[in-house]
């Protein structure tokens, strides 16, 4: 079983706005923030509303248990076009990396001007180096949105059940 980080909703705030500082400081003027829901909506939101920039989500699906992991596939895209704008990718945490390659194909497909990523949280073993991040984490982070569902994963894990993410 992972060992587990909980953050908690103070924590979250500061960790979003941490991030978009840290995006800021970089100097570099986005037209669209892009959000990988469903972990990358919160703060994407902040980053955006730091950055005064234009929000977008595309709906992802990777996981369906802690730490299982399922091909990432699209459930459902953008209605901003992205063809010639600079663009930055937003999402809570980049793992393997799978997430993060397919969106950034999906994206470039487009044509942007450019195309940087976001994260406030990456695992050593990925295979994406994000542009920005706040932290390398082993741990499974538990953001304080998810409290219920890992509770109930955790205790399924322990029990030897199967969930569904």
């Amino acid at each position: 079983m992972p060992n587990f980080r909980y953050v908690s909703w103070s924590e979250y705030g500061n960790l979003a706005e941490a991030l978009a500082e840290k995006v800021r400081a970089g100097g570099k003027k986005y037209d669209l923030v892009v959000g990988i829901a469903r972990g990358g909506i919160p703060v994407a939101m902040v980053v955006s509303d730091h950055l005064s920039v234009k929000i977008d989500f595309v709906n992802v699906k990777s996981y369906n248990d802690i730490g299982k992991r399922t091909p990432p596939r699209i459930l459902s895209t953008m209605t901003e076009g992205v063809a010639g704008k600079d663009v930055l990718l937003v999402d809570d945490l980049v793992d393997q990396g799978d997430t993060m390659t397919l969106m950034k194909r999906y994206l470039m497909d487009q044509k942007p001007s450019s195309l940087e990523t976001a994260v406030m949280f990456r695992k050593p073993w990925s295979t994406v180096e994000p542009d920005y991040y706040l932290e390398s984490v082993s741990e499974w982070i538990v953001f304080p949105f998810e409290l219920g569902e890992a509770g109930r994963q955790r205790a399924a894990m322990e029990t030897g059940l199967k969930t569904e993410r």
